[in-house]
């Protein structure tokens, strides 16, 4: 059986992209979900749907911010605060 590729050569623009395209795609499930719930009140399976969705997309963003590192220093020790 066929194992997952573990190594992505993935640029910073890559990673803008696909976090760009994720807060798109959040926004068009918040629109579709608002919708839903004014129209009719039994939608209410498929609004669960798009919030869990949301969710895991919110998740996916979250993990791609956690990997980031916002500062180093190229010269010397780190130094915070």
């Amino acid at each position: 059986m066929p194992g997952y590729n573990r190594k992505f050569d993935l640029s910073i623009n890559d990673i803008d992209i696909i976090e760009e395209a994720m807060r798109a795609r959040g926004r068009e499930l918040s629109r579709m979900r608002l919708a839903l719930v004014g129209e009719n009140p039994a939608n209410i399976e498929v609004v669960r749907v798009i919030e869990e969705d949301q969710r895991i997309g919110e998740e996916l963003l979250g993990r791609l911010h956690d990997q980031k590192v916002f500062f180093r220093p190229r010269n010397g020790g780190y130094v915070s605060g």
